[in-house]
């Protein structure tokens, strides 16, 4: 730390535009569209647009075990946001997300259509609709919300905090990934605790609560984000992979992994969903470059 220049805070703060590491052509200080861009709607009452981020895949995952359950009316467009490029700013997806983050949802099921924006209260949105995945005893319910709002309060931490410092910053600051390896690890021991005494996090019942941790969580005991696992030695964690392991393993997971994946192996990538036919005939493996239907 001592080969890092002194820095004193100026009085009034002012953007260095290119300032930011690896998403500084996409980082802002201000919201608000910078482009005029309707958004695509397709068939199905609900519509998704998104990116398999940790926050998409959350999403996906429920859609996916709500049509495995047999809830026909959560058939859904999945439309790619390539926030890289900047999708995200365009003013169709402003408009149903004014702080310009994925996921985003368009419930046009009912007389008029619903905006949802923040993944845990899509959670709590579909969960509602359709009955499912949210319990409704009051004890059972507190718990399943308190574990999803942990997610949500925690993962910054996790994702904004050390997955920008250990694997997306310009430099290497020894104090940055050094309090977020902390506290990630201090995370990762409050739900290896959890789970130690309960088969998922809001009790016996798989819930909204394990959608929302797993994508971040599991898939970092996975070694699927930041590729932090061995720095982080997500491997003492035994409850965590047990618990990681059996979500890993259902089958409506592993399609809403897929489902607006821009990375990895080809044939995991569904970057566009319209159909569940989509999944055997219009992976990247099958289509190369060709633009989805």
């Amino acid at each position: 730390m001592a080969d890092l220049p002194d820095y004193t805070p100026p009085d009034v703060w002012t953007w260095k535009q290119g300032h930011g590491g690896r998403f500084a052509n996409i980082n802002r200080p201000v919201a608000g569209p910078t482009h005029e861009k309707e958004l695509p709607v397709g068939r199905h009452p609900l519509q998704l647009y998104s990116l398999a981020t940790p926050n998409g895949v959350k999403v996906t995952v429920m859609l996916e075990e709500l049509l495995a359950l047999g809830h026909a009316g959560a058939e859904y467009d999945a439309w790619l946001i390539k926030i890289g490029d900047g999708d995200q700013f365009g003013s169709g997806f402003v408009g149903v997300n004014p702080n310009s983050k994925i996921p985003a949802l368009l419930d046009r099921s009912g007389p008029k259509p619903v905006r949802v924006f923040e993944s845990g209260a899509i959670l709590v949105h579909l969960a509602e609709k359709f009955g499912a995945f949210l319990p409704t005893e009051p004890a059972a319910r507190a718990e399943c919300l308190s574990w999803l709002f942990w997610q949500m309060g925690s993962a910054p931490y996790l994702g904004g905090g050390f997955g920008h410092f250990y694997a997306y910053a310009p430099v290497k600051i020894e104090y940055a990934i050094d309090r977020f390896a902390m506290e990630a690890k201090r995370q990762l021991d409050v739900l290896d605790r959890r789970l130690a005494e309960s088969e998922y996090l809001g009790g016996p019942d798989y819930t909204i609560a394990d959608m929302a941790v797993w994508p971040w969580y599991g898939q970092l005991q996975q070694g699927l984000i930041y590729e932090a696992a061995t720095f982080l030695a997500v491997d003492d964690y035994k409850n965590l992979k047990r618990w990681t392991d059996a979500i890993a393993a259902r089958p409506a997971v592993g399609r809403g992994r897929m489902v607006n994946r821009m990375t990895g192996d080809p044939a995991s990538q569904l970057r566009e969903r319209h159909d569940a036919a989509d999944f055997d005939t219009k992976t990247q493996d099958k289509i190369g470059d060709a633009p989805s239907a």
